[in-house]
Protein backbone atom coordinates (compact mmCIF):
# COMPACT_ATOMS: atom_id res chain seq x y z
CA UNK A 1 0.00 0.00 0.00
CA UNK A 2 0.97 3.42 -0.43
CA UNK A 3 2.47 5.31 2.80
CA UNK A 4 2.66 8.53 3.76
CA UNK A 5 4.11 10.03 6.94
CA UNK A 6 4.60 13.87 7.83
CA UNK A 7 8.82 14.31 7.37
CA UNK A 8 8.30 17.23 10.01
CA UNK A 9 12.29 16.31 10.82
CA UNK A 10 13.37 16.87 6.93
CA UNK A 11 10.93 20.32 6.98
CA UNK A 12 12.25 21.78 9.93
CA UNK A 13 15.72 21.22 8.57
CA UNK A 14 14.64 23.36 5.49
CA UNK A 15 13.02 25.87 7.42
CA UNK A 16 15.30 26.24 10.50
CA UNK A 17 18.74 25.44 8.72
CA UNK A 18 18.40 26.01 5.16
CA UNK A 19 16.58 29.06 4.58
CA UNK A 20 16.27 30.12 8.58
CA UNK A 21 12.69 31.11 9.31
CA UNK A 22 13.38 33.60 11.63
CA UNK A 23 14.53 36.20 8.87
CA UNK A 24 11.21 35.74 7.90
CA UNK A 25 9.08 35.92 11.28
CA UNK A 26 11.17 39.25 12.27
CA UNK A 27 9.70 40.79 9.24
CA UNK A 28 6.99 43.70 10.19
CA UNK A 29 3.56 41.94 11.03
CA UNK A 30 4.99 38.61 11.99
CA UNK A 31 5.86 39.83 16.02
CA UNK A 32 4.16 37.28 17.32
CA UNK A 33 4.93 34.34 15.12
CA UNK A 34 7.63 31.99 17.13
CA UNK A 35 9.64 29.17 15.96
CA UNK A 36 7.58 27.63 18.59
CA UNK A 37 4.23 28.61 17.14
CA UNK A 38 5.16 27.19 13.91
CA UNK A 39 6.55 24.08 15.40
CA UNK A 40 3.15 23.54 16.93
CA UNK A 41 1.30 24.37 13.61
CA UNK A 42 3.02 21.99 11.96
CA UNK A 43 2.79 19.20 14.49
CA UNK A 44 -0.96 19.73 14.68
CA UNK A 45 -1.34 19.87 10.23
CA UNK A 46 0.83 16.61 10.35
CA UNK A 47 -1.71 14.89 12.61
CA UNK A 48 -4.93 15.98 10.28
CA UNK A 49 -3.24 14.94 7.39
CA UNK A 50 -2.00 11.72 8.65
CA UNK A 51 -4.98 10.79 10.08
CA UNK A 52 -7.99 12.38 8.48
CA UNK A 53 -6.66 13.14 4.91
CA UNK A 54 -4.18 10.68 4.01
CA UNK A 55 -7.00 7.51 4.64
CA UNK A 56 -9.60 8.87 2.52
CA UNK A 57 -6.81 9.35 -0.54
CA UNK A 58 -7.27 5.68 -1.91
CA UNK A 59 -11.35 5.32 -1.18
CA UNK A 60 -11.73 9.35 -2.06
CA UNK A 61 -10.08 7.51 -5.76
CA UNK A 62 -12.17 4.60 -6.04
CA UNK A 63 -15.15 6.26 -5.19
CA UNK A 64 -15.25 9.93 -7.30
CA UNK A 65 -17.68 12.40 -7.12
CA UNK A 66 -21.30 12.19 -7.94
CA UNK A 67 -23.34 14.38 -10.30
CA UNK A 68 -26.84 14.18 -10.73
CA UNK A 69 -29.36 17.09 -11.51
CA UNK A 70 -27.04 19.50 -11.63
CA UNK A 71 -25.70 18.51 -7.74
CA UNK A 72 -22.14 17.49 -7.44
CA UNK A 73 -21.87 15.19 -4.38
CA UNK A 74 -18.36 14.58 -3.19
CA UNK A 75 -17.08 11.03 -2.09
CA UNK A 76 -17.82 9.14 1.55
CA UNK A 77 -15.93 11.32 4.49
CA UNK A 78 -15.25 14.37 2.50
CA UNK A 79 -17.62 16.67 3.92
CA UNK A 80 -16.82 15.44 7.45
CA UNK A 81 -13.01 15.99 6.73
CA UNK A 82 -13.43 19.46 5.24
CA UNK A 83 -15.64 20.47 8.62
CA UNK A 84 -12.82 19.03 10.31
CA UNK A 85 -10.64 21.48 8.46
CA UNK A 86 -12.26 24.60 8.57
CA UNK A 87 -12.73 23.87 12.26
CA UNK A 88 -9.40 23.53 12.75
CA UNK A 89 -8.79 26.91 11.07
CA UNK A 90 -6.79 25.70 8.32
CA UNK A 91 -8.27 27.57 5.76
CA UNK A 92 -7.24 31.01 7.17
CA UNK A 93 -3.83 29.81 8.01
CA UNK A 94 -2.16 32.94 5.90
CA UNK A 95 -5.16 35.20 5.19
CA UNK A 96 -4.90 38.90 6.11
CA UNK A 97 -5.93 39.60 9.86
CA UNK A 98 -8.40 42.64 8.53
CA UNK A 99 -10.22 39.67 7.17
CA UNK A 100 -10.15 37.15 9.89
CA UNK A 101 -7.28 35.47 8.91
CA UNK A 102 -4.38 34.37 10.78
CA UNK A 103 -2.13 36.29 9.21
CA UNK A 104 0.86 33.91 9.44
CA UNK A 105 3.59 33.69 7.37
CA UNK A 106 3.08 32.46 3.53
CA UNK A 107 6.28 30.05 4.23
CA UNK A 108 4.00 28.09 6.50
CA UNK A 109 1.29 27.73 4.24
CA UNK A 110 3.76 26.09 1.70
CA UNK A 111 4.71 23.66 4.16
CA UNK A 112 1.10 23.19 4.94
CA UNK A 113 0.37 22.77 0.60
CA UNK A 114 2.91 20.26 0.68
CA UNK A 115 1.36 17.58 3.58
CA UNK A 116 -2.07 18.63 2.26
CA UNK A 117 -0.88 17.24 -1.40
CA UNK A 118 0.80 14.56 -0.10
CA UNK A 119 -1.49 13.06 1.63
CA UNK A 120 -4.49 14.28 -0.31
CA UNK A 121 -4.40 15.83 -3.89
CA UNK A 122 -7.97 15.70 -4.42
CA UNK A 123 -8.86 17.06 -0.90
CA UNK A 124 -6.13 20.51 -1.59
CA UNK A 125 -8.36 21.16 -4.55
CA UNK A 126 -10.76 22.73 -2.87
CA UNK A 127 -8.91 24.68 -0.37
CA UNK A 128 -6.28 25.64 -2.72
CA UNK A 129 -8.24 27.12 -5.35
CA UNK A 130 -10.35 29.22 -2.53
CA UNK A 131 -7.14 30.56 -2.04
CA UNK A 132 -6.35 31.37 -4.97
CA UNK A 133 -9.43 33.39 -5.30
CA UNK A 134 -8.88 35.18 -1.94
CA UNK A 135 -5.65 36.39 -3.43
CA UNK A 136 -7.10 37.76 -6.66
CA UNK A 137 -10.26 39.26 -4.76
CA UNK A 138 -7.57 41.20 -2.15
CA UNK A 139 -5.12 42.11 -5.09
CA UNK A 140 -8.06 43.72 -7.07
CA UNK A 141 -11.40 44.14 -6.25
CA UNK A 142 -12.94 47.16 -4.19
CA UNK A 143 -13.56 47.16 -0.48
CA UNK A 144 -17.04 46.16 -0.57
CA UNK A 145 -16.48 43.09 -2.89
CA UNK A 146 -13.51 42.21 -0.10
CA UNK A 147 -16.09 42.76 2.78
CA UNK A 148 -18.65 40.49 1.37
CA UNK A 149 -16.28 37.66 0.26
CA UNK A 150 -12.61 37.74 1.76
CA UNK A 151 -14.14 36.76 5.48
CA UNK A 152 -16.11 34.06 3.99
CA UNK A 153 -13.43 32.77 1.79
CA UNK A 154 -10.72 33.23 4.49
CA UNK A 155 -13.10 30.76 6.86
CA UNK A 156 -13.43 28.12 4.44
CA UNK A 157 -17.49 28.32 4.69
CA UNK A 158 -17.52 29.72 0.84
CA UNK A 159 -14.88 28.36 -1.61
CA UNK A 160 -13.90 29.74 -4.70
CA UNK A 161 -13.04 28.74 -8.50
CA UNK A 162 -11.49 30.44 -11.60
CA UNK A 163 -13.35 29.77 -14.53
CA UNK A 164 -11.30 30.91 -17.59
CA UNK A 165 -11.28 27.67 -20.04
CA UNK A 166 -14.45 27.68 -22.68
CA UNK A 167 -14.77 24.33 -25.21
CA UNK A 168 -12.89 25.99 -28.35
CA UNK A 169 -10.24 27.87 -25.98
CA UNK A 170 -7.78 26.95 -23.43
CA UNK A 171 -4.42 28.73 -23.28
CA UNK A 172 -5.35 31.26 -26.04
CA UNK A 173 -7.56 33.53 -23.94
CA UNK A 174 -8.33 35.75 -26.53
CA UNK A 175 -10.52 33.82 -28.51
CA UNK A 176 -12.74 33.46 -25.44
CA UNK A 177 -16.88 34.37 -25.86
CA UNK A 178 -18.32 34.32 -22.69
CA UNK A 179 -20.36 37.99 -22.26
CA UNK A 180 -21.33 40.36 -19.54
CA UNK A 181 -24.04 42.78 -19.95
CA UNK A 182 -23.92 45.89 -18.09
CA UNK A 183 -26.94 46.42 -15.73
CA UNK A 184 -28.50 49.30 -14.42
CA UNK A 185 -27.64 48.85 -10.18
CA UNK A 186 -23.88 48.34 -11.10
CA UNK A 187 -23.64 44.68 -11.58
CA UNK A 188 -24.00 43.05 -14.91
CA UNK A 189 -25.80 39.56 -16.59
CA UNK A 190 -22.97 36.90 -17.57
CA UNK A 191 -23.88 34.23 -20.55
CA UNK A 192 -21.36 31.79 -21.69
CA UNK A 193 -20.00 27.92 -21.00
CA UNK A 194 -16.60 27.26 -19.15
CA UNK A 195 -15.13 23.90 -19.03
CA UNK A 196 -12.79 22.00 -16.74
CA UNK A 197 -13.66 24.11 -13.56
CA UNK A 198 -12.18 22.41 -10.38
CA UNK A 199 -14.41 22.56 -7.61
CA UNK A 200 -17.13 24.74 -9.54
CA UNK A 201 -19.75 22.45 -7.95
CA UNK A 202 -19.61 20.28 -4.71
CA UNK A 203 -21.47 19.92 -1.28
CA UNK A 204 -18.81 21.20 0.47
CA UNK A 205 -19.30 25.00 1.55
CA UNK A 206 -22.52 27.14 1.45
CA UNK A 207 -21.36 28.69 -1.07
CA UNK A 208 -19.10 28.77 -4.22
CA UNK A 209 -17.67 31.79 -5.34
CA UNK A 210 -16.20 32.16 -8.89
CA UNK A 211 -14.02 34.27 -10.83
CA UNK A 212 -15.23 34.41 -14.31
CA UNK A 213 -13.74 35.50 -17.02
CA UNK A 214 -15.91 37.34 -19.81
CA UNK A 215 -16.26 40.31 -22.36
CA UNK A 216 -17.95 43.60 -22.24
CA UNK A 217 -20.45 44.74 -25.33
CA UNK A 218 -18.02 47.13 -26.51
CA UNK A 219 -14.75 45.30 -25.55
CA UNK A 220 -11.91 45.40 -28.27
CA UNK A 221 -10.65 42.05 -29.69
CA UNK A 222 -7.81 39.43 -28.10
CA UNK A 223 -6.85 39.39 -24.72
CA UNK A 224 -7.01 43.30 -24.27
CA UNK A 225 -10.97 42.87 -24.15
CA UNK A 226 -11.00 40.83 -21.42
CA UNK A 227 -12.74 41.54 -17.83
CA UNK A 228 -12.78 39.91 -14.62
CA UNK A 229 -16.25 39.31 -12.54
CA UNK A 230 -17.33 37.34 -9.06
CA UNK A 231 -20.16 35.60 -9.90
CA UNK A 232 -21.27 33.36 -6.51
CA UNK A 233 -23.31 30.40 -6.69
CA UNK A 234 -26.04 31.67 -4.26
CA UNK A 235 -26.52 35.74 -4.14
CA UNK A 236 -25.40 37.13 -0.46
CA UNK A 237 -27.76 38.79 1.77
CA UNK A 238 -26.94 41.87 3.23
CA UNK A 239 -26.41 40.17 6.49
CA UNK A 240 -23.66 37.95 4.20
CA UNK A 241 -25.46 34.57 4.20
CA UNK A 242 -26.20 32.29 1.11
CA UNK A 243 -29.60 33.70 -0.55
CA UNK A 244 -31.02 33.19 -3.83
CA UNK A 245 -29.91 31.24 -6.67
CA UNK A 246 -27.67 32.01 -9.35
CA UNK A 247 -27.90 32.26 -13.40
CA UNK A 248 -24.51 30.07 -13.25
CA UNK A 249 -25.00 26.12 -12.77
CA UNK A 250 -22.65 22.54 -13.55
CA UNK A 251 -23.90 21.02 -16.61
CA UNK A 252 -21.60 17.90 -16.33
CA UNK A 253 -18.55 16.57 -14.26
CA UNK A 254 -15.74 15.11 -15.85
CA UNK A 255 -14.59 11.30 -15.93
CA UNK A 256 -10.90 11.49 -15.22
CA UNK A 257 -7.88 9.08 -15.09
CA UNK A 258 -6.75 11.17 -11.87
CA UNK A 259 -7.95 13.21 -9.59
CA UNK A 260 -11.60 11.30 -8.86
CA UNK A 261 -12.28 13.24 -5.38
CA UNK A 262 -11.85 16.66 -7.21
CA UNK A 263 -15.10 17.58 -9.30
CA UNK A 264 -13.96 18.99 -12.45
CA UNK A 265 -17.09 20.92 -14.09
CA UNK A 266 -18.61 22.24 -17.32
CA UNK A 267 -20.61 25.49 -15.72
CA UNK A 268 -23.06 26.66 -17.41
CA UNK A 269 -23.76 30.72 -17.23
CA UNK A 270 -27.28 31.93 -18.41
CA UNK A 271 -27.64 35.66 -16.96
CA UNK A 272 -25.35 35.16 -13.97
CA UNK A 273 -25.20 37.96 -11.88
CA UNK A 274 -21.70 39.21 -11.29
CA UNK A 275 -19.87 42.23 -10.25
CA UNK A 276 -16.20 43.75 -11.93
CA UNK A 277 -13.19 43.14 -10.43
CA UNK A 278 -10.59 45.44 -11.26
CA UNK A 279 -11.00 47.36 -14.25
CA UNK A 280 -12.50 46.98 -17.35
CA UNK A 281 -10.69 44.89 -19.95
CA UNK A 282 -7.94 44.46 -17.58
CA UNK A 283 -9.10 41.01 -16.43
CA UNK A 284 -6.02 39.50 -17.18
CA UNK A 285 -3.89 41.45 -14.68
CA UNK A 286 -6.11 40.36 -11.81
CA UNK A 287 -6.48 36.82 -13.11
CA UNK A 288 -2.71 36.36 -13.35
CA UNK A 289 -2.51 36.97 -9.77
CA UNK A 290 -4.90 33.78 -8.86
CA UNK A 291 -3.01 32.25 -11.68
CA UNK A 292 0.30 32.68 -10.18
CA UNK A 293 -1.34 31.53 -7.02
CA UNK A 294 -2.30 28.77 -8.34
CA UNK A 295 0.85 28.01 -10.40
CA UNK A 296 3.17 27.74 -7.39
CA UNK A 297 0.52 25.44 -5.66
CA UNK A 298 0.51 23.24 -8.40
CA UNK A 299 4.24 23.05 -7.93
CA UNK A 300 3.56 21.87 -4.44
CA UNK A 301 1.39 19.39 -5.46
CA UNK A 302 4.24 18.24 -7.55
CA UNK A 303 6.24 18.18 -4.88
CA UNK A 304 3.65 16.20 -2.70
CA UNK A 305 2.77 13.44 -5.28
CA UNK A 306 6.53 12.85 -5.19
CA UNK A 307 7.08 12.71 -1.31
CA UNK A 308 4.17 10.25 -1.14
CA UNK A 309 5.93 8.10 -4.19
CA UNK A 310 9.46 8.18 -2.62
CA UNK A 311 8.04 6.62 0.94
CA UNK A 312 6.08 4.34 -0.66
CA UNK A 313 9.02 2.88 -2.36
CA UNK A 314 11.57 3.00 -0.16
CA UNK A 315 9.06 0.97 2.17
CA UNK A 316 8.45 -1.43 -0.34
CA UNK A 317 12.14 -2.30 -1.13
CA UNK A 318 13.20 -2.49 2.48
CA UNK A 319 10.34 -5.12 2.45
CA UNK A 320 10.50 -6.60 -0.75
CA UNK A 321 12.54 -9.74 -1.55
CA UNK A 322 13.75 -10.42 -4.53
CA UNK A 323 17.39 -12.38 -5.67
CA UNK A 324 20.94 -11.96 -3.90
CA UNK A 325 22.96 -8.46 -3.67
CA UNK A 326 25.65 -8.39 -6.57
CA UNK A 327 28.51 -8.50 -3.96
CA UNK A 328 26.71 -11.21 -1.72
CA UNK A 329 23.59 -11.93 0.68
CA UNK A 330 22.59 -9.21 3.00
CA UNK A 331 19.89 -11.09 4.61
CA UNK A 332 21.80 -14.58 5.66
CA UNK A 333 18.44 -15.76 7.31
CA UNK A 334 15.94 -15.71 4.32
CA UNK A 335 15.26 -16.93 0.97
CA UNK A 336 16.62 -13.38 -0.89
CA UNK A 337 17.48 -9.87 0.00
CA UNK A 338 15.69 -7.44 0.11
CA UNK A 339 15.81 -5.20 -3.38
CA UNK A 340 17.18 -1.98 -1.78
CA UNK A 341 20.44 -3.82 -2.30
CA UNK A 342 20.39 -3.63 -5.58
CA UNK A 343 22.11 -0.50 -7.47
CA UNK A 344 19.41 0.16 -9.71
CA UNK A 345 16.82 0.10 -6.82
CA UNK A 346 19.01 2.33 -5.36
CA UNK A 347 18.95 4.80 -8.04
CA UNK A 348 15.36 5.51 -8.79
CA UNK A 349 14.96 5.83 -5.00
CA UNK A 350 17.50 8.52 -4.65
CA UNK A 351 15.99 10.47 -8.28
CA UNK A 352 12.88 10.62 -5.74
CA UNK A 353 14.28 11.42 -2.92
CA UNK A 354 17.11 14.27 -4.23
CA UNK A 355 14.03 15.57 -5.96
CA UNK A 356 11.94 15.96 -3.36
CA UNK A 357 14.49 17.03 -0.74
CA UNK A 358 15.98 19.51 -3.36
CA UNK A 359 11.86 20.49 -4.46
CA UNK A 360 11.52 21.27 -0.75
CA UNK A 361 14.04 23.88 0.03
CA UNK A 362 13.32 25.75 -3.53
CA UNK A 363 9.56 25.76 -2.27
CA UNK A 364 10.22 26.83 1.30
CA UNK A 365 12.71 29.76 -0.28
CA UNK A 366 9.95 30.68 -2.74
CA UNK A 367 7.69 30.84 0.29
CA UNK A 368 10.25 33.23 2.26
CA UNK A 369 10.54 35.25 -1.13
CA UNK A 370 6.78 36.02 -1.24
CA UNK A 371 6.94 36.74 2.76
CA UNK A 372 9.87 39.02 1.95
CA UNK A 373 7.65 40.86 -0.82
CA UNK A 374 4.99 41.57 0.99
CA UNK A 375 6.55 42.80 4.46
CA UNK A 376 10.20 44.15 4.30
CA UNK A 377 11.05 47.51 4.88
CA UNK A 378 13.16 47.75 1.92
CA UNK A 379 11.36 48.78 -1.02
CA UNK A 380 14.67 47.44 -2.81
CA UNK A 381 14.57 43.97 -1.00
CA UNK A 382 10.47 44.01 -1.87
CA UNK A 383 11.24 44.36 -4.98
CA UNK A 384 14.26 42.16 -5.68
CA UNK A 385 12.06 39.23 -4.10
CA UNK A 386 9.17 39.76 -6.63
CA UNK A 387 11.72 39.28 -8.98
CA UNK A 388 12.92 36.09 -8.20
CA UNK A 389 9.51 35.21 -7.47
CA UNK A 390 8.10 35.85 -11.43
CA UNK A 391 11.41 34.17 -12.67
CA UNK A 392 10.57 31.29 -10.21
CA UNK A 393 7.48 30.42 -11.21
CA UNK A 394 7.29 28.84 -13.91
CA UNK A 395 10.22 26.78 -13.18
CA UNK A 396 8.99 25.47 -10.15
CA UNK A 397 5.31 24.47 -11.59
CA UNK A 398 6.90 23.15 -14.55
CA UNK A 399 9.66 20.82 -13.37
CA UNK A 400 8.17 19.98 -9.91
CA UNK A 401 5.36 18.51 -11.66
CA UNK A 402 7.48 16.89 -14.35
CA UNK A 403 9.19 14.88 -11.30
CA UNK A 404 6.45 14.39 -9.53
CA UNK A 405 5.04 12.47 -12.34
CA UNK A 406 8.59 10.89 -12.78
CA UNK A 407 8.84 9.96 -9.50
CA UNK A 408 5.41 8.70 -9.15
CA UNK A 409 6.43 6.20 -12.63
CA UNK A 410 9.54 5.06 -9.97
CA UNK A 411 7.90 3.97 -7.25
CA UNK A 412 5.75 1.88 -9.85
CA UNK A 413 8.40 0.47 -11.39
CA UNK A 414 10.14 -0.22 -7.73
CA UNK A 415 6.92 -1.74 -7.20
CA UNK A 416 7.58 -4.13 -10.08
CA UNK A 417 4.28 -5.89 -11.01
CA UNK A 418 2.47 -5.10 -8.06
CA UNK A 419 2.69 -1.09 -8.56
CA UNK A 420 0.75 -1.68 -11.91
CA UNK A 421 -2.15 -3.16 -9.54
CA UNK A 422 -4.37 -0.50 -7.97
CA UNK A 423 -4.54 -2.80 -5.05
CA UNK A 424 -0.84 -0.92 -4.09
CA UNK A 425 -2.08 2.23 -4.55
CA UNK A 426 0.81 3.42 -6.28
CA UNK A 427 -0.84 3.80 -9.75
CA UNK A 428 -3.28 6.50 -8.00
CA UNK A 429 -0.47 8.20 -7.80
CA UNK A 430 0.88 8.45 -11.71
CA UNK A 431 -2.66 9.12 -12.66
CA UNK A 432 -3.32 11.63 -10.04
CA UNK A 433 0.02 13.46 -10.90
CA UNK A 434 -0.46 13.40 -14.83
CA UNK A 435 -2.97 16.39 -14.64
CA UNK A 436 -0.41 18.85 -12.64
CA UNK A 437 1.70 19.29 -15.90
CA UNK A 438 -1.48 20.22 -17.68
CA UNK A 439 -3.47 22.54 -15.65
CA UNK A 440 -2.65 26.09 -14.73
CA UNK A 441 -0.83 26.35 -18.03
CA UNK A 442 0.39 23.28 -19.85
CA UNK A 443 4.20 22.47 -18.91
CA UNK A 444 5.31 23.56 -22.74
CA UNK A 445 3.47 27.14 -21.75
CA UNK A 446 5.57 27.82 -18.78
CA UNK A 447 8.99 27.40 -20.63
CA UNK A 448 7.30 30.05 -23.35
CA UNK A 449 6.39 32.11 -20.47
CA UNK A 450 10.04 31.88 -18.95
CA UNK A 451 11.66 32.02 -22.57
CA UNK A 452 9.23 34.71 -24.26
CA UNK A 453 8.30 36.70 -20.72
CA UNK A 454 10.21 36.07 -17.84
CA UNK A 455 14.11 36.29 -19.16
CA UNK A 456 13.43 39.57 -21.10
CA UNK A 457 11.67 41.15 -18.29
CA UNK A 458 12.46 43.89 -16.92
CA UNK A 459 15.56 44.29 -19.07
CA UNK A 460 16.41 41.06 -18.33
CA UNK A 461 16.67 42.24 -14.64
CA UNK A 462 15.10 38.71 -12.74
CA UNK A 463 17.38 36.40 -14.53
CA UNK A 464 20.61 38.47 -13.58
CA UNK A 465 19.13 38.72 -10.10
CA UNK A 466 18.83 34.76 -9.55
CA UNK A 467 22.69 34.45 -11.57
CA UNK A 468 23.65 37.28 -8.68
CA UNK A 469 22.32 35.09 -5.57
CA UNK A 470 24.02 32.08 -7.10
CA UNK A 471 27.24 33.29 -7.59
CA UNK A 472 27.31 35.30 -4.24
CA UNK A 473 26.87 31.99 -2.38
CA UNK A 474 29.56 30.39 -5.03
CA UNK A 475 31.84 33.22 -4.01
CA UNK A 476 31.16 33.04 -0.40
CA UNK A 477 31.76 29.04 -0.25
CA UNK A 478 34.00 28.27 -3.04
CA UNK A 479 37.43 28.37 -1.14
CA UNK A 480 36.05 26.25 1.54
CA UNK A 481 37.40 22.43 1.18
CA UNK A 482 34.42 21.07 2.26
CA UNK A 483 31.65 22.55 0.10
CA UNK A 484 33.95 22.25 -3.01
CA UNK A 485 32.08 19.05 -4.31
CA UNK A 486 29.04 20.93 -4.23
CA UNK A 487 30.16 24.36 -5.78
CA UNK A 488 32.44 23.40 -8.40
CA UNK A 489 29.62 21.65 -10.23
CA UNK A 490 27.15 24.94 -9.65
CA UNK A 491 29.52 27.07 -11.04
CA UNK A 492 29.96 24.80 -14.36
CA UNK A 493 26.09 24.77 -14.17
CA UNK A 494 25.60 28.46 -13.67
CA UNK A 495 28.05 28.66 -16.73
CA UNK A 496 25.82 26.87 -19.11
CA UNK A 497 22.67 28.80 -18.06
CA UNK A 498 24.52 31.70 -18.64
CA UNK A 499 25.53 30.60 -22.17
CA UNK A 500 22.70 29.29 -22.99
CA UNK A 501 20.53 32.62 -22.50
CA UNK A 502 23.86 34.33 -24.30
CA UNK A 503 22.35 32.16 -27.35
CA UNK A 504 18.95 32.31 -27.13
CA UNK A 505 19.18 36.32 -27.31
CA UNK A 506 21.14 35.89 -30.53
CA UNK A 507 19.18 33.42 -32.09
CA UNK A 508 15.72 33.70 -30.74
CA UNK A 509 14.94 37.44 -31.70
CA UNK A 510 16.23 36.83 -35.60
CA UNK A 511 14.02 33.86 -35.63
CA UNK A 512 11.03 32.87 -32.88
CA UNK A 513 11.00 28.84 -33.57
CA UNK A 514 14.36 29.04 -32.08
CA UNK A 515 13.12 29.96 -28.51
CA UNK A 516 10.37 28.17 -28.83
CA UNK A 517 12.39 25.10 -29.48
CA UNK A 518 14.74 25.79 -26.56
CA UNK A 519 12.00 26.89 -24.32
CA UNK A 520 11.76 23.42 -22.41
CA UNK A 521 14.97 22.27 -22.55
CA UNK A 522 16.35 25.24 -21.15
CA UNK A 523 13.87 25.62 -17.88
CA UNK A 524 14.86 22.03 -17.24
CA UNK A 525 18.10 23.60 -17.24
CA UNK A 526 16.92 26.37 -15.03
CA UNK A 527 15.43 24.12 -13.15
CA UNK A 528 18.40 21.52 -12.15
CA UNK A 529 20.81 24.59 -11.43
CA UNK A 530 18.18 26.04 -9.32
CA UNK A 531 17.77 22.77 -7.46
CA UNK A 532 22.17 22.01 -7.08
CA UNK A 533 22.01 25.77 -5.53
CA UNK A 534 19.34 24.44 -2.81
CA UNK A 535 21.35 21.62 -2.58
CA UNK A 536 24.70 23.24 -2.25
CA UNK A 537 22.86 25.36 0.32
CA UNK A 538 21.75 21.92 2.13
CA UNK A 539 24.69 20.72 2.10
CA UNK A 540 26.09 23.93 3.72
CA UNK A 541 23.36 23.47 6.74
CA UNK A 542 23.77 20.02 7.05
CA UNK A 543 27.80 20.05 7.78
CA UNK A 544 26.96 23.33 10.32
CA UNK A 545 24.90 20.40 11.70
CA UNK A 546 27.80 17.79 11.56
CA UNK A 547 30.08 20.61 13.32
CA UNK A 548 28.09 20.76 16.57
CA UNK A 549 28.27 16.66 16.66
CA UNK A 550 25.15 15.85 16.68
CA UNK A 551 22.59 13.96 14.81
CA UNK A 552 24.98 13.21 12.64
CA UNK A 553 23.26 9.94 10.77
CA UNK A 554 20.51 12.56 9.30
CA UNK A 555 23.30 15.25 8.18
CA UNK A 556 25.26 12.59 6.59
CA UNK A 557 22.40 11.12 4.67
CA UNK A 558 21.88 14.89 2.99
CA UNK A 559 25.44 14.89 2.14
CA UNK A 560 24.97 11.63 0.38
CA UNK A 561 21.88 12.70 -1.15
CA UNK A 562 23.15 15.89 -2.17
CA UNK A 563 26.29 13.83 -3.75
CA UNK A 564 24.10 11.81 -5.71
CA UNK A 565 21.97 14.73 -6.98
CA UNK A 566 25.15 16.59 -8.26
CA UNK A 567 27.32 13.66 -9.73
CA UNK A 568 24.04 11.93 -10.91
CA UNK A 569 21.33 14.14 -12.01
CA UNK A 570 23.05 17.93 -12.63
CA UNK A 571 25.25 16.15 -15.44
CA UNK A 572 21.92 16.19 -17.44
CA UNK A 573 22.96 19.80 -17.93
CA UNK A 574 25.62 19.03 -20.25
CA UNK A 575 23.20 17.49 -22.97
CA UNK A 576 20.40 19.95 -22.18
CA UNK A 577 22.93 22.77 -23.53
CA UNK A 578 23.87 20.86 -26.39
CA UNK A 579 20.04 20.34 -27.18
CA UNK A 580 19.09 24.58 -26.99
CA UNK A 581 22.50 24.84 -29.22
CA UNK A 582 21.12 22.26 -31.77
CA UNK A 583 18.38 24.95 -32.93
CA UNK A 584 15.28 24.31 -34.47
CA UNK A 585 15.73 23.44 -37.94
CA UNK A 586 15.34 19.92 -37.13
CA UNK A 587 11.92 20.62 -34.87
CA UNK A 588 10.46 22.44 -38.07
CA UNK A 589 12.07 20.40 -40.99
CA UNK A 590 9.06 18.02 -41.95
CA UNK A 591 6.30 19.38 -43.65
CA UNK A 592 3.14 19.13 -41.39
CA UNK A 593 1.93 16.93 -43.89
CA UNK A 594 4.84 14.13 -43.04
CA UNK A 595 3.60 13.41 -39.49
Amino acid sequence: MATYKVPLKDMRFVLNEVIDVSRITALPGYGEVTPDLIDAILEEGAKLCENVLFPLNRSGDEEGCHYENGVVRTPKGFKEAYKQFVEGGWTNVTTDPQYGGQGLPATVGFVMQEMITSSNLSFGMYPGLSHGAYEALLAHANETIKQTYLPKLGEGVWSGTMCLTEPHCGTDLGMLRTKAEPRSDGSYDITGTKIFISAGEHDLTDNIIHLVLARLPDAPGGTKGISLFVVPKFLPTPDGKAGERNGIRCGAIEHKMGIKASSTCVMNLDGARGWMVGEENKGLNAMFVMMNAARLGVAMQGLGIAETAYQSAASYAKERLQGRSLTGPKNDKGPADPIIVHPDVRRMLLIQKSFAEGARALAYWIGSLIDVAHRHESQEEREKADDLIQLLTPIAKAHFTDMGFEAANLAIQTYGGHGFIREHGVEQLARDARITMLYEGANGVQALDLVGRKLPMKGGRPAQRLLGEINGFIAANKDEAAMKEFVEPLEKAIGRVQDSALWLMQNGMKNPDEAGGAATDFLRLMALTAMAYMWARIAKAAQAGLAKGSDNDFYNAKLATGRFYVQRVLPQTTSLSHQIKAGASTLMALDAAAF
